[in-house]
């Protein structure tokens, strides 16, 4: 495993499918089909997303996504399907188009492409479908008919990075991601300059499984980990992530005197962390997706959807952040990781988006 030492630095969718996605079941590339909820009748705003292959129970990314359009769905009196809120789930990068397609021919307000992985595809779609209004997530497609949306996952995992450091028995600690890609690498950077602004003496093994949908990888990575002498991993990495929970807790079972941790994403992913009477989950790092889905469906109803522009949030615009660790962090440390916090939403520290 490749160890890295981080000295102090300071510093968020070819051709289009000719036939529609099958509707018929929440697995494969699609949902349930609309109308069978919706009824045939289209209310006056509808909105839907396409998952990436991360799909749309990854209890992180994707999921957060989906929990933001049912709540802007329930909060507006939408059903389920056509003329309200729904989803297509993606197998392979293979079911992008059709399922943006199937979406837009449906005749949804909004359609939104989760994920980097769907910024080629959200591309393709917005010249071909220049009717059609598209967002895509952690990704920006300069056309006027597509709202970006971007977050400074870096602040937030700046604040992981700081817990972490202070929290370390080993001064081992480790972090999961999925692709390399600019959005996993931003979690990288804010991280390891927020151990080394604590502690450069900590350790951090860094390492990359190559999919967000291998939980096998991010177990076998964690157990690695562990067992070079890291008693703290957080992962980037969706659903591969929930390997690396389940390594954490198989080794807390064993041993519940173990110091064993997991930094959780995306979303609190606490209960992800529960082991008999114990917990894993040391604290996670929030990102805001629910609400900004929420947030341009809410503008775009209002008839001032954001085409052509790029949103970020960031720690100042509470779109990023830690989740309440429970008391696994103690008051005093937690004042620690508070002043940090208190620091980048003031601009006084600047989070650096990449490796320096």
């Amino acid at each position: 495993m490749t160890k890295r030492k981080f000295g102090l630095g300071l510093s968020l969718m070819l051709a289009a499918g000719t036939m529609l996605a099958a509707c018929g079941s929440d697995e494969g590339s699609s949902s349930s089909t609309g109308g069978s909820e919706g009824g045939g009748e289209k209310e006056a705003f509808s909105v839907a997303m396409v998952t990436d292959v991360g799909g749309v129970d990854d209890k992180s990314f994707n999921q957060s996504a989906w929990e933001g359009l049912q709540q802007f769905g329930e909060e507006n009196g939408l059903k389920k399907g056509d003329g309200g809120f729904d989803y297509l789930q993606s197998k392979s990068d293979a079911d992008y188009n059709t399922n943006l397609n199937n979406l837009i021919r449906r005749d949804f307000d909004v359609v939104f492409g989760i994920g980097f992985l769907m910024q080629g595809s959200v591309t393709e779609i917005a010249e071909q479908q220049k009717d059609a209004q598209l967002a895509i997530i952690d990704a920006v497609v300069d056309a006027p008919n597509v709202a970006s949306v971007l977050f400074k996952e870096q602040e937030g995992a700046f604040l992981a990075g700081v817990a972490a450091a202070l929290m370390t028995e080993t001064g081992k600690i480790g972090f999961v991601g999925g692709q390399e890609i600019p959005v996993i690498e931003r979690f990288e950077a804010g991280f390891l300059e927020g151990v080394a602004a604590v502690d450069d003496t900590v350790e951090v093994d860094v390492q990359y499984t190559g999919a967000f949908d291998k939980a096998e990888l991010g177990k076998s990575t964690a157990n690695r980990m562990y067992e070079g002498g890291a008693d703290i991993v957080f992962h980037a990495a969706g659903g591969t992530g929930n390997g690396v929970f389940t390594e954490a807790k198989e080794r807390k079972e064993a041993d519940p005197d173990a110091n064993i941790w997991v930094i959780g994403v995306d979303a609190d992913q606490y209960d992800e962390g529960q082991v008999g009477d114990a917990n894993v989950t040391l604290t996670s790092v929030l990102k805001g997706v629910d609400q900004a889905v929420i947030d341009i469906s809410n503008k775009a109803k209002a008839g001032e959807f954001p085409g052509g522009e790029t949103i970020t949030y960031g720690l100042a615009e509470d779109g990023v952040g830690l989740a309440d660790s429970r008391g696994a962090i103690p008051e005093d440390k937690m004042a620690k990781i508070e002043e940090f916090k208190k620091k980048i939403a003031d601009g006084e520290i600047v989070v650096p988006e990449t490796l320096q």
